[in-house]
């Protein structure tokens, strides 16, 4: 099977044949009818004016059917050159359309129909007609070797060489677009396949900006993507089996010591079995939930919620935790506020990961403000604390599955898929949510829901 450059360089030739031919033909076509015309036209010309020599010399048509139909040199009186009568038939007649004389005989003293008369061309002299002349369609035929025939193979050879070098011309341009074309195709090609075989992150350079060039700019983009998830996804399963790792760790090293009378049950030994239990359940939990939401499968029970009243109760679960960590939990609320069209229970989910993040980074007294308000074109959740902040750096990856800015959050039974959930749950309910923070400053973090979303019942 030819490759997609032969195919094109073919293509080209054959297009730059077809049309070279094409030109070649439609050229030698109309410069011969138009050669042709022109001999036809320059005779009749000379005939026309040969005849009307004739009427002025003589006054009249007496003797033109004589002096016609004597093939000698010179037929016509005072001198006048013989004409071709063999080359150029017509029919001659006087103003009312008698005929005088036919080429073809057997016409004379006929009159001519109006039909006739009106092919045929009026002879005018001194602004007065004196007879008509009937010349039927000729095509002339050249002489071997005379002026006229060298001329139309000149240029007949100018043409067929023409046409050459046109077809020679398409194969060159041809065969360097289709190289330039195909070059890209080859690279993307070759760059697939490594990706393929594992190689990821392969880039092709870009060469162009049409839509080749795209192509290629969108391939670099899938490339870089890819090897993006790649190596998020071989991170997010060391990190699954870190996490899974560490309590069940703990869960065999006490029921192996159980098992083998090493220690007694207990308490204290059971306590740290179940904790250890709920951790696992917990993670397990957390993953079910977010492959749900990547696969548009978490259910949900839309409803129309108010904004304010929502905050109050996200304030009333965590105000014992607050006093006890002698930090203010208060509510501010824009009102009035267009009503949210959400599921209850997943905001309440949101709500209570980002306050459980606040009160842990808030030292005791500090504050944290759960405020509601509203734009032209959006309602606004703001969970903010006067806490540590974040860093610049751990920002853009403050929402990646596994990530955690403070490493010590893996010792506190934090799996790392707080934020990541917080993110799927907002975006699943068409909400966004975005981050503002600073080392020493504290922490924003901002939902928005479109308002027209929320006028559904």
């Amino acid at each position: 099977m030819r490759s997609i450059t032969t195919k094109l360089i073919l293509a080209f030739l054959l297009v730059g044949i077809s049309g070279s031919l094409m030109v070649s033909l439609i050229i030698w076509q109309r410069t011969r009818s138009a050669f042709d015309q022109f001999m036809i036209n320059r005779e009749q010309e000379r005939l026309l004016s040969l005849l009307l020599l004739f009427y002025q010399r003589r006054g009249s048509w007496q003797g033109i059917d004589t002096a016609l139909q004597q093939l000698e040199p010179s037929p016509f009186p005072f001198g006048i050159p013989a004409l071709d009568l063999e080359r150029q038939p017509f029919t001659l007649t006087d103003a009312k359309g008698f005929v005088l004389y036919s080429s073809e005989g057997g016409q004379i003293g006929q009159q001519l129909s109006r039909a006739e008369l009106r092919r045929a061309i009026a002879l005018e002299l001194n602004g007065e007609r004196v007879g008509w002349v009937v010349i039927p369609p000729l095509k002339r035929a050249l002489q071997p070797g005379s002026v006229e025939e060298r001329f139309l193979r000149t240029v007949r050879s100018a043409t067929v060489f023409s046409a050459v070098g046109a077809s020679i011309l398409a194969l060159l341009l041809g065969s360097l677009l289709a190289f330039g074309l195909t070059r890209t195709l080859h690279e993307l090609k070759n760059a697939a396949l490594d990706i393929a075989q594992g190689r990821y992150g392969r880039q092709v350079q870009v060469r162009s900006r049409d839509e080749l060039g795209e192509l290629a700019q969108a391939f670099n983009q899938m490339s870089r993507q890819l090897e993006s998830a790649i190596q998020a996804r071989r991170q997010m399963t060391a990190d699954i089996a870190h996490d899974l790792r560490s309590p069940l760790t703990v869960i065999q090293g006490y029921t192996e010591a159980l098992s083998d009378g090493k220690i007694e049950g207990g308490e204290e030994v059971y306590q740290i079995l179940h904790q250890e239990t709920q951790h696992l359940s917990r993670l397990v939990d957390d993953l079910r939930l977010l492959s749900l939401a990547d696969a548009g499968e978490l259910p949900l029970a839309l409803q129309t919620l108010d904004p304010k009243a929502m905050l109050e109760r996200a304030q009333a679960r965590f105000q014992i935790q607050a006093d006890q960590k002698q930090v203010q939990l208060l509510v501010e609320a824009r009102e009035p506020l267009a009503p949210l069209r959400a599921d209850s229970e997943r905001m309440a989910q949101v709500l209570d990961n980002l306050i459980q993040n606040a009160l842990r980074y808030t030292s005791p007294g500090g504050t944290i403000r759960l405020r509601a308000a509203q734009d032209a074109h959006q309602v606004i959740l703001q969970v903010s604390d006067n806490g540590a902040g974040i860093a610049a750096e751990d920002l853009p990856r403050i929402f990646d599955r596994f990530y955690r800015a403070d490493p010590s959050r893996s010792q506190n039974g934090e799996s790392g898929l707080g934020l990541a959930i917080v993110k799927s749950l907002i975006e699943i309910q068409g909400g966004n949510i975005t981050v503002q923070s600073a080392p020493g400053e504290g922490t924003t973090f901002t939902i928005t829901f479109p308002k027209e979303q929320s006028k559904q019942e």
